[in-house]
């Protein structure tokens, strides 16, 4: 048998809080904490009707590392919940009306592995905002999701081939000067020490 989820519940009010606990307490796959032992939570579970500012902060507080991962069960989840949610960090989000003992087990199990929950419309929506931000916000400044620009990216990419300065200002047709003020503004940017750092950061974070 797997070992349970330790999982903490929050709730907006002592009744939301409770209602979800009573699902949860008969589940063998789930272990409920305390408040005391929320440190030790892999999932905190937060349930409430709006997600407003009191919520959000809340949210924020329980979230002082990689763990405990985040899921909001929300009575109301729109767009703007969605940005809000996105922007702290939370790894599932499941509608209070779809909140059965088997869906809180299988998303917080989703949560607790690194996998993300999200409604299926919201999904949709999602998309579309990251699409309008990408256009609107990112392209214009020449940058993408990932925090490099295209141009970073190719330089970096000859780079990690062991390629030198000369050989990549060749291959991408720019000057020597254009290769070197690449890096410099890409290792200043991200305060890495070298082109080494550079690639190995790339590397490690999937950017390349």
């Amino acid at each position: 048998m797997s070992v349970p989820i330790l999982t903490y519940v929050h709730g907006s009010d002592p009744i939301s809080r409770a209602g979800v606990i009573s699902q949860l307490r008969a589940r063998p796959e789930i272990r409920l904490v305390s408040e005391m032992e929320v440190d030790e939570a892999a999932v905190a579970l937060v349930v409430t009707d709006v997600l407003d500012e009191e919520t959000a902060r809340a949210m924020r507080a329980l979230r002082r590392g990689e763990t405990p991962r985040l899921l909001l069960v929300a009575t109301v989840l729109d767009e703007a919940a969605l940005v809000v949610a996105a922007e702290i960090g939370v790894g599932g989000l499941l509608r209070r009306i779809d909140a059965t003992p088997e869906a809180l087990v299988r998303t917080i199990t989703r949560v607790a592995t690194g996998d993300g929950e999200i409604p299926s419309d919201l999904l949709g929506r999602l998309m579309e905002q990251l699409g309008r931000l990408q256009r609107q916000v990112l392209a214009p400044r020449g940058l993408t999701f990932t925090g490099l620009s295209p141009r970073e990216v190719d330089v970096l990419r000859l780079v990690a081939d062991g390629l030198d300065t000369g050989e990549i200002a060749d291959s991408l047709n720019y000057s020597e000067r254009t290769v070197k003020n690449v890096l410099h503004e890409l290792t200043t940017r991200l305060q890495l020490r070298n082109r080494s750092h550079a690639v190995a950061y790339a590397v490690r974070e999937g950017l390349i």
